[in-house]
């Protein structure tokens, strides 16, 4: 351990930010180009690791490898990498370094970056939570007990503007989903599918979406830092039954379907339309 003690939950979010510009570096020159495309090999996560993934991957581990040469003490659970120990168990920093690596191999502007630091191995024990939109920068916080930011603010979730339906539904990007959700579909105005969990829960928490929902069980490591930001700023996230998601492990591969909302009533309402709510 360094002579100064372990980092505070903002000093890892600052370090986090600063990864976040390096990553954002490398990423945005190679979204949508043959080079960036190139596939390399299958990541520990399962996935085809792309050019993309990689140098987004090389900048994260860069840094963290800085912060444990100057005493820290802790592990890494990346998607591409799987897990490194950098001398303790915990802290546990979880790292998918392009949250929509499809979308950003098309050359579709919209993927993240998520990092997100644990004190156990559960959902639960995630005290820590960054989101970076890698196209447009605008960077979400959340600590937790604390609050969740967007873009330096604090968050607050925006009114509800139809009380009659779900305003603008949003869903995990399978074909299938669709099908899935369809009591959800039915009842919406207008429907987003992003191809990014991460910035998906993240606008859910700010009220982007009154609903979003992945009906077919996805990674629950991928959501660690967006669900912080949900619980933070006052939402509601279950799995479609309506079960609590915090005893969940945030490993490579425990998986979970996801409704969360913005506020009580939105979830409560929508596991209704399921067919799951009281």
């Amino acid at each position: 351990m360094s002579s100064r003690g372990p980092l505070s939950s903002d000093e890892w979010l600052d370090l986090f930010s600063q990864i976040g510009r390096g990553v954002r570096s490398v990423v945005l020159p190679l979204s949508g180009t043959e080079a960036g495309r190139a596939p390399l090999s299958v990541g520990a996560g399962g996935d085809t690791t792309i050019e993309i993934d990689r140098v987004a991957e090389a900048v994260v581990f860069s840094e963290l490898a800085g912060l444990a040469e100057r005493g820290e003490r802790f592990s890494v659970l990346s998607e591409e990498a799987g897990h490194r120990s950098f001398g303790a168990e915990y802290p546990l920093v979880l790292v998918d370094p392009v949250d929509g690596s499809l979308n950003a191999k098309q050359g579709v502007p919209l993927f993240g970056l998520m990092l997100a630091v644990l004190d156990g191995p559960t959902v639960a024990d995630t005290y820590g939570g960054l989101v970076l939109n890698l196209n447009t920068g605008e960077e979400w916080r959340a600590i937790r007990k604390q609050g969740a930011w967007r873009g330096g603010r604090p968050l607050t979730p925006m009114n509800r503007a139809d009380n009659g339906r779900i305003e603008l539904l949003g869903l995990e990007s399978t074909p299938r989903s669709i099908t899935v959700a369809r009591p959800l579909v039915e009842r919406s105005n207008k429907i987003r599918i992003l191809g990014s969990m991460a910035l998906s829960i993240a606008l859910t928490s700010a009220g982007g979406f009154d609903v979003f929902c992945a009906p077919i069980p996805m990674r629950v490591f991928d959501m660690a830092a967006s669900l912080l930001l949900l619980g933070e700023a006052g939402g509601v996230a279950t799995n479609t039954k309506g079960e609590a998601l915090g005893r969940l492990r945030c490993d490579l591969d425990s998986r979970s379907t996801l409704l969360c909302a913005p506020t009580r009533e939105l979830h409560a309402e929508a596991l209704k339309l399921l067919g799951t709510g009281s």
